[in-house]
């Protein structure tokens, strides 16, 4: 097992996302969809919320096929992944994705890695710094990972 020291300095954040739209993020879902802009670029950890989700939302053909076969963690770091953008819904024109809301803001989320098992965490939101440990202990599973 890889001890991993994690590198010095601010380059870290957390973001909580209520399942099953954070497995779905594993899965490949992009991007994600947020009320508000975020300035935040970088590295992100990608924390289960610990509500239960929503029926309805296990329904939705789109996230029935991603979250097929898959564990819903809640209340747990479940990977990390880089955000290199936020910007405001531009229309089907520009934001084709299937998981593009109208009128909200999309993290566009890259390099995602699904770590082998959960790390229990609490969250906060919107984005929240990790502590030492809770990185050096996600980074134990993800001995090839290079800032």
């Amino acid at each position: 097992m890889s001890t991993a020291t994690p590198p010095d300095g601010d380059w870290i954040r957390g973001i909580t996302i209520r399942q099953p739209w954070a497995t779905c993020v594993l899965a490949g879902k992009s991007p994600e969809n947020r009320p508000a802009h975020w300035p935040w670029r970088g590295w992100v950890l990608i924390h289960a919320g610990k509500k239960k989700p929503e029926p309805a939302a296990l329904r939705d053909p789109l996230v029935a096929t991603a979250i097929r076969g898959r564990e819903l963690p809640l209340g747990a770091v479940i990977g990390v992944a880089r955000l290199t953008d936020c910007h405001l819904d531009q229309g089907p024109e520009k934001c084709t994705s299937p998981w593009a809301q109208r009128d909200a803001h999309h993290l566009v989320l890259t390099d995602v890695q699904e770590l082998a098992l959960p790390v229990p965490a609490t969250g906060a939101l919107p984005a929240w710094k990790p502590t030492t440990d809770l990185v050096a202990q996600v980074l134990q599973q993800l001995p090839a990972f290079r800032p």
